[in-house]
């Protein structure tokens, strides 16, 4: 049985009672602390992000109509960001991975902001990692050809004001992690 509360979320009109820790369906904000049911569903979403809702809830055990809810305020606390496909790039022809560090020579937020906007355009740069350290990015990138990675390099990075310096890393395999969520 599912743990509720009569506390009135006031965003809700109509009086809905609000799960445990204030928000409807049992959902917490970013950084709050998540109910076994909620992991639950993350877990499985995590799995298979394709799962239909009739099918999200009898694997997590509740009815359809609470799922439905919980996923909606999983969603809108923030919790889950997005739904997507994991593409694999080589099935796409782009069987060259790296990771390129840049190194800015500036870090006033207007240069910045600058670089964010244009490394987000660039073809091919699959995620944008800002780190503390000597370099101030990782970039994970996915390319059909070497020249192709040295163009994405020198054509669009290195040409750019605030970049000082890249150094090019090529990634031989990615494998999963152990993700952020306990085992079942």
């Amino acid at each position: 049985m599912e743990e509720s509360t009569t506390t009135q979320d006031p965003r809700r009109a109509g009086g809905r009672p609000a799960g445990p820790g204030g928000a409807v369906g049992g959902a917490r904000a970013p950084g709050g602390v998540l109910d076994r049911t909620d992991l639950r569903l993350l877990a499985e979403l995590v799995e298979n992000g394709r799962l239909t809702n009739a099918a999200l809830a009898a694997r997590a055990g509740i009815a359809e109509s609470t799922c439905s809810q919980r996923v909606r305020a999983l969603r809108e606390s923030g919790v889950v960001r997005r739904f997507t496909a994991d593409v694999d790039p080589a099935a796409l022809g782009l069987g060259i991975q790296a990771v390129v560090k840049v190194r800015l020579a500036t870090h006033g937020r207007d240069h910045v902001l600058a670089f964010h906007a244009m490394v987000q355009r660039i073809p091919g740069v699959l995620t944008i990692f800002h780190v503390a350290g000597e370099d101030d990015y990782l970039l994970h990138v996915a390319v059909d050809t070497a020249a192709a990675l040295r163009d994405l390099v020198l054509e669009h990075l290195n040409v750019h004001p605030t970049v000082r310096h890249t150094e090019t890393q090529l990634v031989f395999e990615v494998l999963p992690g152990a993700g952020i969520l306990p085992r079942a």
